[in-house]
């Protein structure tokens, strides 16, 4: 990749994730309890990240369409579209995971890492251990394909 063009790939990166992590702030989504509320539909129920969620599966089912019209991306050679279609284990079992630590913790990846802005300790425990999760099941998953 050219320097003017890595140049622009990281600075549009930045802006689409300061862009998404303004809008997981502004939108309460970095707040565990605004999660762990939505999950509690038999108690007080908030159904705020619905409408975040629908937001957002809205703008993509209308962008995504025009976007992968074009021959490439803007700042690529390629579209990088996963080929796999496979429902397996691995997948089912990571989905698990997924929902249970984001269940548990009320928080998932972007937002935990937003949240570490806060500078409360809750974040910061829940990106260490996600972090040791992924190197957990990386070792786990390269010892098991080499039997």
């Amino acid at each position: 990749m050219k320097n003017g063009r890595r140049n622009k790939t990281v600075f549009v990166a930045l802006a689409v994730g300061f862009l998404f992590a303004l809008g997981l702030g502004l939108s309460g989504m970095t707040r565990p309890q605004k999660i762990i509320s939505f999950l509690d539909i038999f108690g007080e129920w908030d159904p705020s990240l619905l409408f975040v969620m629908g937001g957002a599966l809205g703008v993509h089912a209308i962008l995504y369409r025009l976007i992968i019209r074009r021959p490439n991306p803007l700042l690529a050679d390629k579209f990088q579209i996963p080929e796999r279609r496979k429902i397996d284990f691995k997948l089912l079992a990571g989905a698990m995971l997924f929902g249970l630590g984001w269940g548990m913790a009320g928080f998932c990846p972007a937002p935990a890492l937003t949240a570490t802005a806060s500078l409360r300790p809750e974040p910061f425990v829940f990106v260490i251990s996600m972090l040791l999760g992924i190197y957990g099941a990386s070792r786990i998953l390269n010892n098991s394909s080499r039997s």
